[in-house]
């Protein structure tokens, strides 16, 4: 987690020009969806779920971890604070992925997400010069997501929205979401693709596998469907940015690349799966320079944002720090993925959030 004592500093360029800073993996949760969904038997049954998932020992750790990270994720003053410490100008916030609560129904889910986005865009609006927001939406009821995607934007001012790497079984290229790919790609938001566990069961419930390597994996499997599902040929214009350097699929697209020439049932999109890298967005959460150097090599660093998984123990909070040890990065380029690319995307005002 980020550390608790550092006193606030002005980070500057090798020129001596300040770099802004924008994180765009950041989490917060709104205790009052808590209080709604309190009483459903769904979430009287998430102790069970997890134990299968994760097993006693990494349970009972996350038990005290998510109490003591309370104050990181609902306290603006603490958040502000942090933030000065890591040398970050703007985070975007988004919702805590235990609050996606893709198993609610319309009623419940249509208070659960009016709820959510109405307390970010609160909290955005008391500190406009810090903080910029992603919303959510009952990706569970399709229709009603297009609805509440274009509030988000439109009524609440949101610059997008936060969701999972599947939705109860469906994958993010199934047909019943075309209408919120349309949507998002019209509105011209961002849309943040952050797994919730994993689809791998037993195999990785053991030793905290289901996030070290299954939250990777849904996020490579997603991004493929996305791919190879003809999504991205459909919307071109779409703005995904996918959590934790997109998995492993950067790193291992020249399979997919492959298995587009030689095998007829994944040659039916327009350009081979490399080619759709360049178009999706990643953060830079993949904590070695070496592994940062050879996302940048596949994507460009004009689709890479910084991201550090504020308040979670699986995040990176020294940005500066990393970024300054990437092997070959270039001025240029680390301001680009420091803040400028995500200024640009979210149309941030990077005169109006430099504090000097």
């Amino acid at each position: 987690m980020p550390p608790a004592e550092m006193s606030a500093r002005v980070v500057r360029s090798e020129s001596g020009r300040r770099s802004l800073t924008v994180d765009i993996h950041c989490h917060v949760l709104t205790v009052q969806v808590e209080r709604l969904v309190a009483d459903r038997p769904e979430k009287q049954a998430e102790p069970a779920a997890q134990l299968r998932m994760y097993r006693a020992e990494s349970v009972e750790y996350n038990r005290k971890l998510f109490a003591g990270l309370m104050p990181q994720l609902t306290d603006i003053g603490e958040r502000l604070r942090r933030m000065d410490a890591m040398g970050v100008d703007v985070q975007v916030i988004s919702p805590s992925p235990n609050q996606y609560y893709y198993w609610a129904d319309v009623d419940l889910a249509k208070q659960i997400v009016a709820t959510q986005n109405e307390h970010i865009a609160s909290v955005c609006a008391a500190h406009p010069d810090r903080l910029r927001g992603l919303g959510n939406v009952a990706l569970q009821h399709p229709e009603l997501s297009v609805q509440q995607l274009a509030e988000c934007v439109g009524k609440f001012g949101l610059r997008g929205v936060e969701i999972s790497s599947a939705v109860n079984g469906l994958e993010l290229s199934d047909s019943r979401f075309d209408r919120f790919w349309s949507k998002a790609e019209e509105l011209g938001c961002l849309v943040f693709i952050h797994p919730l566990g994993t689809s791998l069961g037993e195999r990785v419930n053991r030793h905290y596998l289901g996030n070290i390597i299954g939250q990777p994996i849904e996020t490579t499997i997603a991004l493929s469907h996305l791919i190879f599902g003809g999504v991205l040929d459909r919307h071109p214009g779409l703005k995904i940015c996918a959590a934790h350097g997109g998995g492993y699929l950067p790193s291992y697209v020249g399979r997919s690349d492959h298995g587009f020439a030689v095998r007829p049932e994944a040659a039916k999109i327009k350009h081979k799966p490399s080619e759709y890298l360049k178009r999706i967005y990643f953060d830079s959460l993949v904590y070695t320079p070496e592994g940062l150097r050879h996302l940048i090599e596949e994507v460009g660093a004009a689709h890479i944002l910084l991201g550090t998984d504020y308040p979670f123990d699986m995040g990176a909070y020294e940005p500066h720090k990393f970024l300054a040890a990437v092997p070959g990065l270039t001025e240029q380029q680390r301001e680009q993925i420091l803040g400028g690319n995500a200024a640009r995307l979210l149309g941030i005002d990077a005169g109006a959030t430099s504090r000097v």
